[in-house]
């Protein structure tokens, strides 16, 4: 095992991600030591870079959709390998004793921690993780589509759980998250509608050949009323708009860690019991069960390759809008 490890680093806010050469970490009690294969490129990471996430820990190596190999193991823990394939997600660390984590939601725990956040990430040769919070994955494909799994993926799941059995979901934002859930809605039945910037027509028929019932702009009513609407776009602006397509009884699940502030809104498109319920990270029941789910769908995912050296401008590509599906990090350049 190498030594040094190259990395991106984020100094601080506002600035471009820059290269270092750093040590390999070691792994401590509990955690692993991973040689990363890839590391999607998330929104998320760009809420942090625009100085959008309250108190990150700088400087910071970003990424949360970590796919690597077992390179070391720490004192304490059990059920993994050298050389074994792992998934990190953005759920990096919580206590496991709050009231949150004994409940099923640890995603709730005050005193929790994030890749690529609050604990480095996988813009890096190398990462260290807790054990806990890292999945088995499959040892025989390809790494980089497996990436956004991670966090889109996840993060979608979980989105789609808020749903409940709803049967006609409107899908607004339609990029790595919502191209990942579309599948899993194909796969169970159910009928989606598709939301993108208005024109974005690019996008309008990626959502089609995904299975979309109708797709258009957020500009633009869909043919029938939703019985849900899951928001990945972070834009606030949204929610009144997704409210006013919704039946009696409809909700809107807004799926991103951050978005802009909610407009106000009449209070006539609440009325009819509908809801309005936002996701927090993940559990690990999520990623056990979507990472069961994703073989069986089959999920393919649609990746846009970059080298680590590249990340800013992965990220930059990411803001303009300029790919479907998702982006993902590779170390061997």
């Amino acid at each position: 095992m190498k030594a040094r490890m190259r990395a991106m680093l984020l100094d601080r806010p506002g600035t471009p991600l820059r290269m270092a050469e750093l040590p390999v970490p070691q792994p401590g009690g509990g955690t692993l030591l991973i040689e990363v294969e890839a590391c999607g490129v998330c929104r998320t990471d760009l809420h942090l870079v625009d100085g959008e996430l309250p108190h990150p820990v700088l400087p910071m190596i970003p990424g949360h959709e970590i796919v690597g190999r077992v390179a070391a193991i720490g004192e304490k823990v059990a059920g993994f390998v050298p050389g074994q394939r792992v998934g990190v997600p953005w759920l990096g660390w919580t206590c496991g004793e709050c009231r949150f984590c004994t409940s099923g939601r640890e995603n709730l725990c005050d005193a929790a921690r994030f890749t690529g956040y609050q604990i480095h990430g996988g813009y890096a040769e190398y990462t260290v993780a807790d054990a806990r919070y890292c999945f088995p994955l499959p040892n025989e494909v390809d790494a980089a589509p497996l990436a956004p799994l991670l966090c889109a993926g996840l993060i979608g799941y979980r989105a789609l759980r808020m749903a409940g059995e709803s049967r006609r979901i409107g899908i607004y934002g339609f990029g790595a998250a919502a191209h990942i859930v579309a599948q899993v809605l194909k796969f169970q039945g159910r009928e989606f509608h598709a939301f993108t910037r208005p024109g974005d027509t690019a996008s309008q028929e990626f959502a089609r050949r995904l299975g979309a019932a109708w797709a258009g702009g957020t500009d633009e009513n869909p043919p029938t009323p939703l019985n849900a609407a899951l928001i990945f776009a972070p834009a606030g602006a949204l929610v009144p708009v997704a409210l006013r397509q919704l039946e009696k009884g409809g909700c809107v699940v807004c799926a991103g860690i951050h978005m802009s502030d909610i407009p106000a809104f009449p209070y006539e498109i609440l009325w009819g019991e509908r809801s309005i319920r936002s996701v927090a990270n993940l559990t690990r029941r999520d990623g056990l069960e979507f990472l069961d789910l994703a073989p069986r769908v089959p999920i393919r995912t649609e990746v846009v390759r970059f080298p680590l050296a590249q990340a800013n401008e992965a990220l930059a590509q990411l803001r303009r809008g300029e790919f479907q599906g998702a982006a993902v990090l590779t170390m061997k350049d």
